[in-house]
This record gives C-alpha cells, sequence and structure tokens, in this order.
C-alpha cells in the first residue's frame, strides 16, 4: 500500500513539473473583421482669404495725405475717399544749382529788358512810317508823287506794323523766360495751400482689410496706399501634395476647423492645374497644387473668419458603406505583402492579405479575410504562426 501511494505522488509530481515548464497560451488583444463605412479624407493646413482683394494705389505721384481710415473701417464702392494726393513741394536747390538758377534768371530778365528795347523801337520806327505813308497819301492826292511812291510808302508802313508785333511776341517770350528762371528759385508755397489735389475712391464696398501707407509723405505712381476687400465673399485655400491632389475632384466635400470657432462645411470649387515647388518644416522640396474651397451656410456662421486666419482642411476623397474592413493596427509588413494573425483554434495563424482603401483607423479588405474572423491587434515579437493564444482579460 505504501509503494502504491508513494508512486503516485512521483506521479503527480512529475505531472505538475511537466505542466509547470509546458508553454503557455500569450495574451492577445483581438479585433474582429466585419463591415464597416470607411471615408478616406486628406488633412492639410490651409488659409481664410477674401476673394477679391483690391490693392489701392498711387495714380499720380505727389504728396499723399495722412491716410484717416485703419484696418476693419467700412467703405463704400466709389462714395467713400480713401486717399488724397496733392502737388509736392518743389526740390531744394544747392548752391551750385541756386547760383545756376540766378544766372539764368538774371539772363532771362537782361532779355526781356532787350525785348522791350526793341518793341519801342519798332514802334517808333512804325510811328516815322505811318506819318510817311500819311503824307505820302496828301501828295498822291495832288497829283505831286507817283503812285510807286505811295506804294513803297503803305510797304514800309505795313513792315514796320510786323515788326512791332514781332516785338511784342518776342518781349512775351522772354517774360515767360523770365517767370520760369525765376519759378526754379521760389521753392516756398506762397499760396500757404495746395491749389489742387486728386482723391482716390474704395473701388468696392468691403472693409479695410491693410493700410499700407499711413502716414504723410511723398509717393510716386504706383505706390502701393492700402488693401480693400468684402469680408463676406471668403475662400479656403490650400496647398495640397501633388500625389493628394489627383485624388480630390471638383464638388468633393470638406470641413473646415482649427480656427477657434465651430467646424465649417465647405465644397471643392477649383483645382489649379499646375503644381508649385515648396520647402516643407523638414527642408524637404514638395510639389504642392492649390486647391480652392468655397464655404458653405450662412455666413453668420463664419463671421468670426478673417482674411489670411490659418484653418485645418479635411477633404473627402473617398467613402465606401458596408466594406469589409479590419483595423490597422492588426496589419505588417510580410516582405512585400499586408499580413496579419487570425486566431483559429486558440493558435496565430499568418494570414496574407490584399488591401484596397484605408484610412488611420481601418484598411478595406480585398481578400484574405472574412467577415467573423478575428485579428490580433500589435502583434508583439512572442507572435509567430502557430503559437497559442487567448484573450486577454476584458479585451
Amino acid at each position: 500500500m505504501r509503494r502504491l501511494v508513494s508512486a503516485i505522488a512521483v506521479v503527480a509530481t512529475l505531472g505538475l513539473v511537466v505542466w509547470a515548464f509546458l508553454p503557455r497560451p500569450i495574451q492577445v488583444e483581438l479585433a474582429e473583421i466585419a463591415p464597416r463605412t470607411i471615408q478616406i479624407a486628406v488633412e492639410e493646413e490651409g488659409v481664410a482669404r477674401i476673394k477679391e482683394v483690391f490693392t489701392i494705389s498711387a495714380t499720380i505721384g505727389g504728396k499723399l495725405g495722412r491716410i484717416d481710415l485703419h484696418a476693419g473701417d467700412p467703405v463704400v464702392a466709389q462714395e467713400t475717399v480713401v486717399a488724397i494726393i496733392g502737388p509736392a513741394a518743389p526740390a531744394l536747390l544747392d548752391s551750385r544749382a541756386r547760383s545756376v538758377a540766378e544766372a539764368t534768371r538774371a539772363a532771362a530778365q537782361s532779355a526781356v529788358d532787350l525785348a522791350q528795347a526793341q518793341l519801342a523801337q519798332a514802334k517808333a520806327t512804325l510811328e516815322f512810317m505811318t506819318s510817311e505813308a500819311d503824307r505820302a497819301r496828301a501828295l498822291y492826292g495832288r497829283a505831286a508823287i507817283a503812285r510807286r511812291v505811295l506804294d513803297n510808302a503803305v510797304l514800309e508802313q505795313k513792315t514796320a506794323q510786323a515788326a512791332v508785333d514781332s516785338a511784342s511776341a518776342n518781349l512775351a517770350v522772354r517774360e515767360r523766360e523770365l517767370e520760369s528762371a525765376m519759378a526754379v528759385l521760389d521753392t516756398a508755397n506762397r499760396n500757404g495751400a495746395e491749389t489742387c489735389c486728386i482723391e482716390l475712391f474704395a473701388p468696392v464696398s468691403g472693409r479695410v482689410l491693410r493700410v499700407l501707407t499711413e502716414d504723410e509723405q511723398v509717393v510716386l505712381p504706383g505706390t502701393p496706399i492700402l488693401e480693400v476687400g468684402n469680408p463676406g465673399q471668403l475662400e479656403i485655400a490650400v496647398h495640397l501634395l501633388s500625389r493628394d491632389a489627383v485624388r480630390v475632384r471638383e464638388g468633393a466635400d470638406a470641413l473646415i476647423s482649427g480656427w477657434g470657432g465651430a467646424p465649417i462645411a465647405a465644397v471643392v470649387e477649383r483645382i489649379e492645374p499646375s503644381a508649385t515647388t515648396r520647402i516643407s518644416a523638414l527642408g524637404i522640396d514638395e510639389q504642392r497644387v492649390m486647391v480652392i474651397l468655397g464655404l458653405r451656410g450662412h455666413p453668420q456662421d463664419w463671421q468670426l473668419l478673417g482674411h489670411g486666419f490659418r484653418v485645418i482642411v479635411r477633404i473627402d476623397i473617398w467613402k465606401g458603406e458596408e466594406v469589409l474592413s479590419i483595423p490597422v493596427g492588426a496589419l505588417f509588413r510580410d516582405g512585400a505583402e499586408w499580413a496579419t494573425y487570425v486566431v483559429r483554434d486558440g493558435r496565430a495563424r499568418l494570414h496574407v492579405i490584399r488591401l484596397g482603401e484605408r484610412n488611420e483607423s481601418f484598411a478595406q479588405v480585398l481578400s484574405g479575410l472574412e467577415a467573423g474572423d478575428w485579428v490580433i491587434l500589435h502583434p508583439s515579437d512572442l507572435i509567430a504562426d502557430g503559437i497559442a493564444v487567448e484573450p486577454r482579460s476584458g479585451g
């Protein structure tokens, strides 16, 4: 009897030792393969901007008056005066230029004096020729002189009259030259106020976006003064990677968020046909395409969204209903193929699968799995084909 008891004890001890050293199932977290709705979207930073921004520039060179408008002030098209440009003061003369101008003025004054003397001489000659012509007419009336002598006297009178007219015109020219020479030296504003000005009106109703030139100053033609736009006509501009832009279609739904307010529905209105090279934060050259989105709903929904505000744009590019899907956490690479571990009869089985569309949470399963299969999420290095597994408590 003792031997039987001892044998049983030895067998039990050996059984316990064998059981203790047997490999135990690895606890894993499982997920079910099931039909789901998968939505694929591309997300990128964008900027809100007014569709039509008008930059008002100086039409002529001159002295720009101080701008009283500020960013945010309302303007009315063709009614609100946004800027006034008047004549600028003449340039100051250095000593050399002033000496030249004074010499020019003195020469012009001398020319005026000469012209006045020539006019006086011409008038004296005309007076003499007029008296000679009158005397010749009287003598001819008494048949005291020949007709030719009278004609010569009349010709000389007309010639003297033409000389007076020429001297008068020459005097007028010399006087204008003197005024021009004196104007060069006259740098002061005698009137104390500008005699003319040009008013610039707002080209569109809206608000002032930026005042580029606020202080009173002398400007050149084409100098930007301020920007005007209608905040009620906003659009969203976003630069997408070219590989993402090819999947976006006009009319696609989008969502605008990350601007500080409630999300705003939007729609893709235009995709530009050319790409530009932009440098990423990592210093990598990227080809990006401009995509323009229009906002939906009432303007009151985005009245706090302003020109140049940063936003987050999410554009839908694909959506599938009741699509057989697998969590992306259960996927890993097996060579060039996608694979996952399926739990069959308490053991992990390696399955190579083919995927379709996918987002950050789920991927579309085209082949290799069936609805109702259970796969292992985030398999560790301990998991291999044929390893015994069991669901984690609470998983």
